[in-house]
């Protein structure tokens, strides 16, 4: 075995181990190349893609590999702890690392991720260093809900008719309509991903052995329910009754909140808070009020969303009165942009926020940060009931837009990933002051790290900050195209 000692963190790599790995579905056997630091286990992405018999594209520059495997598209970088399964970030507890021109991904943390997402049928016994594949073929594949005058239809896609005898349904006194098909395997990952219409405001989807169960929670009086199997296409078609009229009100609200006119773009610190300042020199405010500009005019150009500044100069606008701006002016959207920042110069990437409490150390770190900027406030009492468990009821009462705000953190995140080359540290979750109050789909965007001297002077040319400004422009507008999608029923 080759031993590899990294100086400053400590660790001894062992490279050139094996797992043996069986794939039931191909009736193959092969081996994994592994990679043990310290008690964790890393597998190759090369070698792993051949077990599966998956396609594989790598990009060694950027040190990026997609996979494809049980039709979904895996995105996996080096020395990061994100993976996108379908353009959906998922975090692992431990990065990636690059090692003779492959990627080595934590085993567990990664097998994890597919088991629980889109390959129920896999296991992995670590002590024995073996990986069992069996590629279930999911028979409930898709969802799709139609808003009618008196209802809603939801049609689940199926890939084989199901017998009448295997299918039951019922409505609890909770309000949950459940569907339960004996013999069916179910595709959680999508049926759960799919977007809430009518008097449906929540789905959720299970696996029971072999049964499958999708839960529908609904948010209206139902004077009755029905199904039936559908043929060519084949579909379970799901028809939730409502009295006459009430529907419509409800269409109304919704496409109203969603008629996507007035975005709120909001350039970080400015004035007398400088933000992170590089190491020759570039503060922070001047680039992202650059960037956020360029965005704004992107979009005043080419569609015909009005923009609202939280600060078109160099001025301080505190905090609170960012989202306050925004609610006033009926925002349908709320983006802050700000660039990053760590003592270690060799971090470097882009990545986006939602408003929750920090779920890793970074997280945090970057909230700190960035939630410091009340220094230059001068009543900074108004923050004090904002932490701890305040937070959190905070984030609560913005639920309505969590999802939405997932939405656009991943779209925006997906299109930076297309225009820079630098790594993609996916989405994360924080509480950052700057977006509490904000009635409306919100992120934060961090565009790259000024206290890399590299990214720095990326950040300083013309050319980088337009990328930048595409991609969120970009990420603005498929984004508003997806939900006038959704608002017309295509």
């Amino acid at each position: 075995m080759i031993h590899k000692i990294f100086p400053f963190l400590f660790l001894i790599t062992v490279l050139n181990g094996e797992i043996h790995v069986f794939n039931r579905s191909a009736g193959t056997e092969s081996e994994i190349k592994t990679l043990h630091q310290s008690k964790l286990l890393y597998i190759s992405a090369k070698d792993l893609a051949h077990s599966f018999t998956s396609k594989l594209y790598e990009n060694t520059e950027r040190k990026k590999l997609v996979l494809y495997i049980a039709g979904k598209k895996i995105k996996i970088s080096g020395n990061s702890s994100y993976i996108m399964i379908d353009d959906k970030p998922y975090q692992m507890l431990h990065i990636t690392r690059v090692e003779s021109n492959d990627l080595y991904i934590p085993a567990e943390d990664f097998l994890g991720i597919l088991k629980a997402t889109i390959l129920p049928g896999i296991n992995f016994d670590s002590r024995k260093e073996f990986l069992d594949i069996d590629i279930i073929r999911f028979n409930i594949t898709g969802l799709h809900i139609d808003v009618k005058s008196n209802g809603t239809i939801i049609r689940l896609t199926t890939k084989k008719p199901f017998s009448e005898r295997n299918i039951s349904s019922f409505i609890n006194k909770h309000g949950w309509y459940y569907l339960t098909v004996a013999g069916a395997m179910v595709d959680t990952t999508t049926i759960n991903a799919g977007l809430s219409r009518g008097i449906v405001r929540r789905i959720e989807s299970d696996q029971i052995g072999k049964t499958a169960q999708v839960a529908f929670k609904l948010g209206k009086e139902v004077i009755s329910h029905e199904w039936y199997q559908s043929l060519d296409p084949n579909e379970i078609v799901i028809t939730l009754r409502t009295p006459l009229g009430k529907v419509d009100e409800y269409i109304d609200d919704v496409k109203e909140r969603w008629r996507l006119d007035t975005v709120v773009l909001d350039a970080g610190h400015g004035g007398k808070d400088p933000g992170s300042q590089g190491k020759y020199g570039t503060k922070e405010k001047d680039v992202v009020l650059d960037i956020t500009k360029r965005v704004g005019r992107l979009l005043e150009k080419n569609t015909g969303i009005k923009v609202v500044y939280t600060r078109d100069e160099d001025v301080w606008v505190p905090i609170i009165d960012r989202t306050k701006m925004a609610n006033d002016a009926n925002g349908k959207l709320f983006i802050s942009v700000h660039t990053n920042s760590n003592p270690n110069r060799k971090i470097q990437g882009f990545e986006t926020y939602l408003l929750r409490p920090g779920k890793t150390e970074d997280a945090i770190e970057v909230a700190s940060r960035e939630n410091s900027v009340i220094k230059f406030e001068e009543k900074t009492g108004q923050y004090d009931n904002l932490t701890g468990e305040n937070l959190i009821m905070a984030t609560m009462a913005q639920s309505m837009f969590m999802k939405e705000s997932e939405d656009l953190a991943a779209i925006i995140q997906m299109e930076l990933d297309k225009r820079l080359n630098t790594p993609n540290r996916g989405v994360k979750q924080a509480g950052f002051y700057v977006l509490i109050g904000a009635s409306m789909p919100n992120v934060l965007v961090e565009v790259g790290f000024i206290s890399n001297p590299a990214e720095e002077k990326k950040l300083k040319q013309a050319v980088h900050k337009q990328r930048i400004a595409e991609s969120i422009y970009e990420g603005i507008k498929h984004f508003k195209y997806s939900r006038e999608k959704l608002l017309a029923g295509d």
